[in-house]
């Protein structure tokens, strides 16, 4: 069964990216972007999807960090694209309701190949560690755009604790993500839509 990776290297004026992203992997990663909070988050990414994720980053950071984690973000969308390719035999679908102590939080996504974001995150602190809370939105939007998907969240409970509302939007995102992208033998070699193409 064919291995599904990609590899992504984009370079402009404001970063450089070179990015490796396998689906089937074991959640094992190596960030460097330069934010730690980012870097963590990324980590966390890839161990609750079991996505295997590789990524170094260069950009100029003395301004803010919005050109690194929106590059970020259109990459590792570019990245799944590629990889799922024409999306044969997947489940398609996949949500998660996810807890971070006190904070509950929904993500679901569908891998329609059309773009489409909702969130109700709205943040209560501008940073958390050096990570601007107003990019989280963007960097998820930023994702779903690249890689054409329609992704949610909704908070059932949005808690006190800034880092715990980031990290379990992460956490649901990279568990929905991989029951959505997770094959389906019933349906192998099969496009999960009635259109006959995603």
């Amino acid at each position: 069964m064919k291995n599904r990776t990609a590899n992504i290297v984009r370079k402009t004026n404001e970063t450089e990216i070179e990015l490796q992203l396998v689906i089937d992997g074991n959640g094992k990663s190596k960030i460097a972007t330069g934010i730690g909070f980012f870097d963590h988050m990324l980590e966390i990414f890839s161990k609750h999807s079991l996505f295997d994720l590789t990524i170094n980053m260069k950009g100029d950071l003395r301004s803010d960090d919005h050109h690194m984690i929106e590059d970020a973000g259109i990459a590792l969308g570019e990245a799944l694209r590629l990889a799922l390719g024409e999306k044969k035999g997947i489940i398609r679908f996949g949500s998660a309701i996810l807890p971070m102590d006190e904070v509950l939080c929904l993500a679901a996504v569908d891998l329609s190949g059309r773009f489409s974001f909702a969130s109700d995150y709205v943040p209560v602190r501008e940073k958390v560690g050096d990570l601007s809370t107003e990019m989280v939105n963007h960097f998820f939007l930023s994702f779903a755009v690249n890689a054409g998907m329609n992704l949610h969240f909704q908070f059932l409970n949005h808690g006190e604790n800034e880092h715990h509302r980031i990290e379990a939007m992460f956490k649901a995102f990279a568990r929905a993500l991989r029951i959505a992208s997770e094959r389906d033998s019933r349906i192998a070699g099969m496009i999960p839509s009635t259109k006959g193409v995603l």
